[in-house]
């Protein structure tokens, strides 16, 4: 009674050979299995900001739905990030949280009905600054205190080095896990995708996908995590 969270910086689709290969992409994405996908970096950053990420392939490989958290048609996500779901996964809402630093940052926030019950999804892309991460998550911490209880995640790219931070911004409750260095993906040494779990969610496995195209496709490997729900009040 699970679900498979998924997390990966798709690096606008350039793999370690300096191709751009979307269907590469794809493919990690396809073999992992998700239940819930958040993804970062899959639009160019220039002009309109089309999706590197074609929107139709990814879709069809996976047999999940984008949410609709992109501001132009061309773009598959916003500041970078998307979330896809598995068919029977529905939103019930969504929001776009604009992140304090210096450089252009936001949060995906999706609160979803899922097969195991209500789950709420926070992706994210941290800034490159330690200062300005603390920030960002107390940020999504203030804004979830205006948010019903539910099972919580926020995962993506923390962009956080050390092995010492933490997620405290987010407010009680919340622990961070790194399931394992996922950079670089040729010879990851890093943990800087994780996720902070908070009440009412469980961890009960978590790990990368380094095997087959993951280990090529991006200069990240993908995190996952197998999470049971707990009821709410």
């Amino acid at each position: 009674m699970t679900l498979r969270l998924l997390s990966y910086n798709v690096h606008k689709c350039v793999g370690l050979d300096r191709r751009r290969r979307p269907d590469r992409i794809a493919e990690v994405l396809a073999r992992a299995g998700a239940d819930i996908a958040v993804l970062q970096e899959v639009d160019h950053r220039l002009g309109a900001r089309p999706a590197a990420l074609p929107r139709e392939l990814v879709e069809r490989a996976t047999g999940m739905h984008t949410l609709p958290f992109a501001l132009s048609p061309v773009s598959l996500g916003w500041h970078g990030q998307a979330m896809m779901v598995a068919p029977e996964i529905t939103p019930t809402y969504i929001r776009r949280i604009a992140l304090p630093g210096l450089e252009p940052r936001g949060a995906i926030l999706a609160e979803l009905d899922t097969p195991k019950g209500a789950l709420r999804v926070i992706g994210v892309h941290l800034g490159l600054i330690g200062r300005y991460r603390r920030l960002q998550l107390a940020a999504i911490g203030a804004f979830l205190t205006h948010r019903p209880e539910m099972p919580t995640a926020v995962i993506g790219d923390y962009n956080e080095w050390s092995q010492r931070g933490g997620a405290d911004g987010l407010g009680p409750g919340f622990h961070l896990h790194a399931p394992g260095p996922s950079f670089p993906a040729a010879r990851p040494l890093a943990r800087l995708d994780r996720i902070a779990a908070g009440q009412g969610l469980h961890l009960v496995d978590t790990g990368t996908v380094d095997r087959g195209a993951a280990r090529s496709a991006s200069d990240h490997l993908p995190i996952w995590a197998q999470v049971s729900l707990a009821a709410t009040r």
